[in-house]
């Protein structure tokens, strides 16, 4: 629009000076603006040298061309004297043909001006060439004030339409917003096990609109994953307490089978019976360890309350590898301990699992020989527990569920003896328990467990 404006405006006002020019011409040429006399000027009323007649405006260009050269130019100043045209720039004055348009041409200080050429006729009968001009520098500043103008005028409109649109913006997208929101509560949630309360909603205003829609099917999406979360959760209560209640109720009979066995070794057996009892009585022993696992699980899931008193690790500790070093001669066993006792606030007999399961660990899943390095130190508040062997490492896939329950080692690391695959899920469960964290990095020639508890 600004464009636009500004040419049409340049050409209305060339018009216009168009006009002026040619009747400013036919008054320079002797003749009144209706060009209906052509009796020439009394001279008396001129500047002295200067072809001024009257009635010319101020800032008005005159020159006289005879025979292909410029006799006189001047321009009338405002005092009404005149003032002479530089010869540098006479020569654009040569290119005005008589008859065509009238022209722009630049003439050096005195800036550009629109020419007209005409004729006129002296008394003795010869043909003078006219040129007049007259100054477009009044063109150029009524242009220049409103380009000005406009670029005022457009750049507050712009800087008003982008307020105005990003307000705009801003509103219709805050319900979008509301839905980013919404989304980023639910993925903040722990939805992995337990119960979850899923009760975030996106606030839907315009169920009609784009956004009201994308609310309306997060809403619809996350009732279906609540129901499925309530599902998953009461499926687990009903899991956990079947395990509680199986291992409890299997724990009298297998108690029972282990005594009448070792009732029954005691009285004169053939070799055949005494090993058959003698097996009887490993498979129930096996069985009871098995079922008192599952049991502690099924009692840790359920967040049974552990008991918080101040514990002695660093007794833990060497009670621990004394068992250890009794259970397996074979290993090498090192001990890494602070001078000052380490203690943290916890369960005693669970923390004293920990320790026995990733001894045991370490010892039924490595060769003999192997080196085994426990070390103790307070660090950030805390407590890290370190198991360190140099034996044939974890195999890659299954080291990142080697928490699991029943997670089963590979054969560099499988147990003779056979292992029910619940020890280092003991550990994880009972240091989740004690709000501490357990990892394990593994390579060929090093197996390090780091357990982290809290002070």
């Amino acid at each position: 629009m600004g464009i636009v404006t500004t040419v049409s405006l340049n050409g209305i006002l060339v018009d216009q000076l168009d006009e002026n020019l040619r009747a400013t011409g036919g008054i320079a040429r002797g003749l009144p603006p209706d060009d209906s006399a052509r009796t020439p000027p009394d001279g008396d009323d001129l500047p002295a040298g200067a072809p001024f007649g009257p009635g010319l405006p101020f800032g008005v260009l005159v020159a006289e061309i005879t025979d292909g050269r410029v006799t006189s130019a001047a321009v009338l100043d405002r005092r009404g004297t005149s003032q002479p045209v530089p010869s540098e720039v006479t020569s654009a004055l040569l290119d005005v043909v008589v008859g065509d348009r009238p022209r722009s041409a630049e003439l050096g200080e005195l800036g550009s001006y629109r020419l007209v050429a005409g004729e006129r006729t002296e008394a003795d009968g010869d043909t003078v060439t006219v040129v007049t001009g007259q100054s477009e520098r009044p063109l150029q500043e009524t242009l220049s004030t409103l380009v000005t103008i406009e670029v005022v005028v457009v750049a507050v409109a712009l800087l008003g339409a982008g307020v105005a649109g990003a307000v705009a913006v801003r509103r219709e997208l805050r319900p979008l917003e509301e839905v980013a929101a919404t989304a980023s509560r639910v993925s903040a949630l722990p939805l992995a096990s337990g119960a979850v309360e899923l009760v975030e909603r996106v606030p839907v205003t315009n169920p009609r609109s784009e956004v009201g829609q994308v609310g309306t099917a997060l809403n619809r999406m996350l009732d279906h994953v609540g129901s499925a979360l309530e599902e998953r959760h009461a499926s687990e209560l009903r899991l956990r307490q079947f395990v509680a209640d199986a291992s409890h109720e299997l724990r009298t009979p297998l108690a029972a089978i282990r005594g009448y066995a070792e009732l029954s070794r005691r009285g004169e057996l053939t070799e055949e019976a005494a090993y058959s009892l003698q097996r009887i009585s490993s498979s129930a022993e096996r069985m009871s360890t098995l079922v008192e696992d599952l049991l502690l699980l099924a009692r840790l899931d359920a967040g049974r309350p552990l008991e918080r008193v101040e514990v002695d690790l660093t007794h833990l500790v060497l009670d621990a590898v004394n068992d250890a070093h009794v259970a397996g001669p074979g290993h090498r066993w090192l001990l890494d301990l602070p001078d000052e006792p380490v203690t943290v606030t916890g369960d005693p007999s669970r923390l004293a699992q920990v320790l026995n399961n990733l001894l045991a660990n370490a010892r039924t899943h490595t060769p003999p020989g192997t080196r085994v390095s426990v070390g103790l130190a307070p660090r950030d508040g805390g407590v890290v527990l370190t198991v360190v062997d140099d034996g044939p490492g974890i195999a890659p896939e299954l080291a990142p569920r080697v928490f699991e329950r029943f997670a089963r080692g590979s054969s560099s690391r499988s147990r003779e003896s056979g292992s029910t695959g619940l020890g280092l899920a003991i550990v994880s469960a009972v240091v989740a328990a004690h709000r501490g964290t357990v990892d394990v990095t593994s390579r060929p020639g090093r197996t390090e467990f780091t357990v982290t508890l809290p002070h």
